[in-house]
């Protein structure tokens, strides 16, 4: 199928693309790498009368270290500079070793990472590492900028926090804490595919070994990034056995989703795979805590 008619705009700074954006409003779109913008223009589920292509703004385009350790990337950062990023490897690899899992190779080479992150799919990787690694996004209109953390930006299925006169500038993931470790698992039918279901966590210890904070964000369970506080009950504060990480698993899997069924797997089958997919992340992410390296 074809799109239907619209025009299409090619700014080269913030400033231009935001003007065109707060001139038409809902009847805009802005296209970063359109891996998911396009397919719905030309099923004509999504018929905007402006395009607003971003591409030509070198702004939007970087990975930098912050002044306090973290990592700064652009909304217009290619998936693939991220995953053959060394300086993303040191700064925040939970994001830099989800990269591969996330479709195929020729999408990360156009795909984003801000365009990822605001088309708020609920099956997709980034929304959930985001949450996961207390990410800030950083948001911009032509009165100013402000700062929303990731776990108040997703709304609902496809809805964020984003205006309608609103770019996503860039994204600050902090850094990996000492003695604190992360872990990354998602399953599909097959390779490239979405997941019929996924999780991710941070973990840290303390100086003695126990569980002082557990962060574990489901995807593809739920209309937006779910996270899982019924899985830190059993684990803060005590030693992370396997006995405890299960039980934490369990615990998250049977309280904190609700998980609906379609014609990829059922509700029952989706949270059979959050309790194992969970029991692996956490007990990965307690694996390089104690190792005392978060790579």
């Amino acid at each position: 199928m074809k799109p239907a008619p619209f025009q299409y705009v090619a700014p080269s700074t913030v400033d231009e693309a935001l003007s065109v954006l707060v001139q038409h409003g809902y009847d805009a779109k802005l296209l970063a790498g359109g891996q998911s913008l396009v397919p719905t223009m030309n099923f004509r589920l999504a018929q905007p009368g402006f395009l607003i292509d971003l591409n030509r703004i070198p702004e939007l385009d970087f990975v930098r270290p912050a002044a306090n350790g973290a990592l700064d990337v652009g909304a217009m950062t290619r998936q693939r500079t991220i995953e053959r990023s060394d300086l993303a490897s040191r700064c925040a690899p939970l994001l830099h070793a989800v990269m591969p899992s996330i479709a195929h190779v020729q999408i990360r080479n156009r795909g984003t990472i801000g365009g990822s992150l605001a088309h708020a799919d609920p099956a997709a990787e980034l929304p959930a590492v985001a949450v996961a690694l207390d990410a800030t996004l950083l948001l911009r209109n032509r009165n100013g900028e402000r700062k929303v953390e990731a776990s108040d930006f997703y709304l609902g299925l496809f809805t964020t926090d984003l205006a309608p006169d609103e770019m996503l500038m860039a994204v600050e993931f902090p850094p990996m804490l000492p003695r604190s470790g992360w872990g990354f698992e998602e399953f599909s039918r097959r390779a490239g595919d979405y997941a019929i279901a996924g999780c991710a966590a941070v973990v840290r210890l303390d100086e003695s070994g126990l569980c002082e904070d557990v962060r574990l964000v489901y995807f593809s369970v739920g209309e937006v990034p779910l996270v899982a506080p019924h899985a830190a009950q059993p684990l803060v504060g005590r030693q992370p056995t396997q006995e405890r990480i299960a039980e934490a698993a369990l615990s998250a899997a049977t309280l904190d989703i609700d998980p609906t069924g379609d014609i990829h797997a059922s509700a029952d089958y989706r949270r059979h795979l959050a309790h194992i997919l969970a029991r692996r992340v956490l007990a990965q992410a307690f694996t390089r805590a104690a190792a005392g390296a978060p790579e």
